[in-house]
């Protein structure tokens, strides 16, 4: 079992109707029809979302994602129409809420990859393969690969984990001419973040995009973009393959979870324990460094 270790209640909002609670967002619907997406500052761990919270964490997703897509224009349209709070919304609200388009959203995480970790690399060291992409010998953990490949995962309920797919799996549930449309969208707002990350010092070794079609059937990027909770950011000048590699993300509550420290037994029911203070500051720090070395802006 897992899941949430404590489930939010929604916030009651006048002319807005609750629509789904997720590990961090919660979605409303607008009286116009519109998406209200708003970004809380919880955070998951081993497909638990977890008791405590970490402080600015929603607005910093909320912005960095705004960043990105002024950046992305060009390759995809995003679902932003505005990140006005709505009338009667609690003041919290602020900085974190998105007024969105919306979409017919496609079933599926795009996952772009340019260095080998995480799933990919388990699966690599089994088969040579990352969702049925022939890798060259030789690799290792944080290995750059020859060229970013596109490898698909369908999208899990909270407490469940995604599940890495085959390209022609996806072309198969979903249609070649859609799927052929998320690989290029993918790949191409990809590896236009990867230069602009690499020239902040920044490492994108992969990320995860969701994508959904207008009224009009334009494929239009949505969710949240390049962020540390959607991607795996490694600074440029400490990276070393061979070894797990300094990440901007939540990789501090991750190590104290499966620490002597924490108590917890993450092969049981038992829900993990709330944060040590000092794993909350260092979680919130590299989040807002993120922030700053991409933007260029000092996180308030």
């Amino acid at each position: 079992m897992s899941g949430f270790v404590e489930k939010p209640k929604p916030v009651e909002v006048p002319g807005l109707t609750h629509l789904h609670t997720g590990k961090v967002r919660d979605l409303y619907r607008d009286e116009a029809g519109r998406l209200v997406m708003v970004a809380s500052d919880r955070l998951s761990a081993y497909d638990w979302v977890l008791p405590t919270e970490i402080p600015d964490k929603g607005r910093i997703l909320t912005q960095l994602s705004l960043w990105w897509f002024d950046r992305l224009t060009d390759l995809a349209s995003h679902h932003v129409l505005s990140d006005e709070v709505p009338a009667g919304a609690p003041a919290d609200w602020a900085g974190r809420t998105l007024i969105c388009k919306s979409l017919d959203m496609v079933p599926v995480e795009c996952v772009a990859r340019g260095y080998l970790t995480g799933s990919g690399l388990a699966e690599y060291r089994e088969t040579r393969t990352v969702c049925g992409l022939a890798l060259p010998e030789g690799l290792t953990d944080g290995s750059e690969l020859p060229q970013p490949i596109f490898t698909p995962a369908t999208k899990a309920e909270v407490g469940e984990h995604d599940e890495n797919v085959s390209y022609e799996e996806v072309a198969r549930r979903i249609g070649a001419e859609t799927a052929a449309m998320l690989r290029q969208s993918t790949l191409a707002v990809y590896s236009r973040a990867r230069e602009i990350a690499r020239d902040r010092g920044i490492i994108l070794a992969d990320t995860k995009f969701e994508y959904g079609f207008g009224e009009d059937g334009t494929l239009v990027l949505a969710d949240e973009v390049l962020t540390p909770d959607s991607s795996r950011f490694w600074p440029v000048d400490q990276w070393e393959p061979g070894r797990s590699q300094p990440s901007f993300d939540k990789q501090f509550v991750r190590d104290w979870l499966s620490s002597p420290a924490s108590g917890w037994d993450r092969t049981t029911d038992t829900p993990p324990p709330p944060l040590p203070a000092d794993v909350v500051e260092r979680t919130r720090g590299k989040y807002a460094e993120a922030y700053e070395r991409l933007t260029g802006t000092k996180w308030a």
